[in-house]
This record gives structure tokens, sequence and C-alpha cells, in this order.
């Protein structure tokens, strides 16, 4: 075969024993696998004899391809380096190479009133290309992910892995478990949202005649739907609406929760509410491990600077003087 769903080259089994400790540790690391794969595969089209690794072997590999942007070298060297260290701990004397990869910044897009409404105006009447059942049902989802994601602030993964039995219609709401920095939190949903949500878990439960595992199952029901299939769908309904033609930067779901920070302290600017007192609730709303992450949020945020500006009192407090 030419792409293994195992490794097979000579440090197979150190790849094989790295992924098993860190599953055993709780991280998920199928993206991880398949980099690991890709590394597979290059040491055996290089033809490597024995596991001691040097730079040479790995001059290429931390080389810049021509479909690829900075922090997707970043991953793919960082990925194989944290498998080169497990190799040393194990006594193999290898090469570790430095990851001085400098990372693209790349600005968040926050969503105006106007693309939200074209957006979910395209949610909701996106028709799948492929008229298959699963292709219309996975529609359906998107309509209820897209608006979870805005309406609660969160992560593309949070969303596309909570169970089901982690989402409460009846109080309306999300239990996030293990999420980034191995935290757990409950999300409070709206009232209208909490609605939608039943409404869809019914539909769900009809289609499959039974309630499954994940709250948006995957094609597979026993998996729950992928992130990169979420991306993926992301993009596609947002290029159909009016204002993707006049955008400059590409947003993506992750910008959905950039724009629901920003527009929870754009509304606590304009009542006058004291923003420092709200900022740790924000904080553990969205699962920040400091208040140093959500401040981060709105400081590359250009859509507070014009709320902000109107506000001067608050303008201290919000984007505090830097003192030499």
């Amino acid at each position: 075969m030419n792409n293994p769903s195992n490794p097979t080259s000579i440090i197979a089994p150190y790849i094989e024993s790295f992924l098993q400790e860190k599953r055993t540790s709780g991280f998920d690391y199928r993206t991880e696998k398949l980099l690991l794969l890709r590394f597979d595969r290059y040491c055996n089209e290089r033809k490597l004899r024995n596991a001691e690794i040097t730079k040479d072997f790995l001059q290429d590999w931390c080389m810049k391809l021509d479909t690829e942007c900075n922090s997707q070298l970043s991953k793919r060297i960082s990925v194989v380096r944290r498998l080169l260290l497990h190799m040393v701990s194990l006594g193999v004397e290898t090469y570790i190479p430095r990851n001085d990869v400098h990372r693209e910044l790349v600005l968040p897009h926050i969503f105006t009133d106007k693309e939200l409404k074209e957006l979910f105006i395209a949610v909701d009447g996106y028709i799948p290309k492929s008229p298959s059942f699963v292709h219309r049902r996975m529609a359906n989802e998107y309509r209820i992910l897209f608006r979870m994601l805005y309406c609660c602030g969160l992560r593309n993964s949070e969303c596309c892995g909570i169970p089901a039995e982690c989402v409460d219609l009846e109080s309306g709401t999300l239990m996030v478990l293990d999420s980034k920095g191995h935290k757990d939190r409950l999300v409070k949903m709206a009232d209208d949202l909490t609605e939608l949500c039943r409404r869809y878990w019914e539909y769900i439960g009809t289609w499959f005649g039974y309630s499954p595992k994940w709250f948006f199952p995957g094609k597979n029901p026993e998996s729950h739907i992928p992130n990169t299939s979420v991306d993926m769908a992301f993009t596609r309904i947002w290029e159909t609406t009016p204002s993707a033609r006049q955008c400059n930067n590409k947003p993506t779901p992750h910008d959905l929760r950039f724009t629901f920070i920003t527009d929870r302290i754009n509304e606590w600017a304009k009542d006058g509410t004291d923003i420092n007192a709200m900022m740790p609730y924000l904080q553990r709303y969205v699962g920040h491990k400091s208040l140093k992450e959500v401040y981060y949020y709105y400081h590359t945020s250009s859509g507070l600077y014009d709320v902000i500006s109107k506000f001067d009192s608050l303008s201290a407090v919000v984007i505090p003087e830097v003192k030499a």
C-alpha cells in the first residue's frame, strides 16, 4: 500500500510506542499520527537503515514546501522533534532539530453583524453537492454547530467532540470535558439556542432511530464530526455570502469564537459595565487559563477600537498604557 495506516520503517516501533504513550496520557494525536506516517514514508524513501537519525538526514524534512505556510512547517518539525526526544529517552542517539520557524501572525476576522447575518442565512440554506441522506443530515448539523461556536464561544474541537451526555437540554448547559489545558467547564446556552438544540436532537433521534453517542455524529455515527470537515464546510458556506467577495482575509470557524469574545466586551463597554469585574467570568466561560489569554483576543481585535474610542473613561482599563 502506498499510504499504510501503520508505520513500516526502521523506526516504526518507536513511532508506535510514542503514540501509545501520548494516548495513554489522554492526548488524541490523530493529526499528529498522520504527520508521523508522512515521516515514516520519508524514512523509507531515503532508505533509513538505523534509528540513529542525523542532522543531514533531517535536512529535507525541515525544508518548507511550496504548498505550506510557516505554521504547517512548524507543526511538522515539532511532531518529529517530540518523537526524537522520545527515542532519546529510550537510549537512541539521534539528532534533535530546533524549531525556529517564525510563525505568521494572522489577525482574527471579527464578523460584523451584517456578515453574521449573511453567514447564518447561507448556513440555513446550505445544500450539499452530494444528495445522499448522510450529507443532508450533516448539513442540518452545521446549522446548530456554527451557532453553538458563536453563541457559546466554543473552540471548534470542543464543539465537534462533545458527547451527547454532556449536553443538558433541560437546563441548557454544556459540559466541556478535558479541553485545552485539560480543563473542564460548564457553559450555559441562551434559551433560543437551547430550543434549537432540542429540536435538532429530536431530528437526530428520528433520523437514527436511537440517540447516538456524539451530539454531532460524523458520517460514521460511532465517531464525532471531524474538525477538518467543519473547516471545509465553513469555507464552502462562507464563500457563497455577498461579504466574502469584499473580505481580504479568509475567516475560519475559530473566528466565531473571537467574535463572541469581542461582541461580549463591546456590549459591556456600551452598557457602561465594569469590564475588569466581568473579565474573570468571561475567562472561565471560554475556558482560558488566565486573563492574559482573554486580553490577547481583544488586543488583536480591530473590532473593539471603534467602541473603545467612544468610551474614553474605559480606555485605560481595556487597553492600559504601556510604561517605559
